[in-house]
């Protein structure tokens, strides 16, 4: 039979790999195999070329997603929703050190082309509090689509 999972080691864009792109302490923790299908290699490509390395050029700061491509048994166990984009590899949580979540947000909003953008949990006393969402599906498709959420629903904006 043939494995049609991906190879651990490609590079999706000068600096982020799919090793990254998979990992996660709740999959380590409960034996969870995080590794995509091949067919969702595209997507994970395209958020790391689309979205995080031009936010790793403009803020010149190395970083490593919090959660990017989810197993349907990984976004299960960490309380995901069925259509979270995660599972496609179309999306990925991520801060970037020393930066505010929100001018993170804002630079996304401000600059790139993006499906979804949610700052999630982000209060503005704390700067580094919450992460951001982003999404990205293809130029065509891309809803640029600006939400907050603290917990309670989501709502248009940054919330500032």
């Amino acid at each position: 039979m043939l494995d049609n999972k991906a190879n651990p080691g490609l590079k999706l864009s000068p600096n982020f790999t799919l090793k990254e792109a998979c990992y996660s302490q709740t999959a380590v923790r409960r034996n969870i195999d995080n590794m995509p299908p091949t067919n969702y290699v595209a997507s994970i490509i395209r958020v790391a070329e689309n979205i995080l390395q031009p936010c790793r050029e403009f803020f010149n700061i190395p970083f490593s997603p919090s959660s990017w491509f989810r197993s349907i048994e990984l976004n299960h166990h960490l309380g995901g929703s069925i259509m979270s984009q995660h599972i496609k590899g179309q999306a990925v949580d991520f801060e970037i050190p020393g930066i505010s979540n929100l001018t993170l947000a804002q630079f996304i909003q401000n600059n790139l082309d993006f499906d979804q953008l949610i700052l999630e949990h982000h209060d503005p006393a704390h700067p580094n509090s919450g992460w951001v969402h982003c999404s990205y599906v293809s130029a065509s498709e891309n809803r640029r689509e600006v939400l907050h959420t603290h917990g309670q629903g989501y709502f248009p904006g940054l919330g500032v």
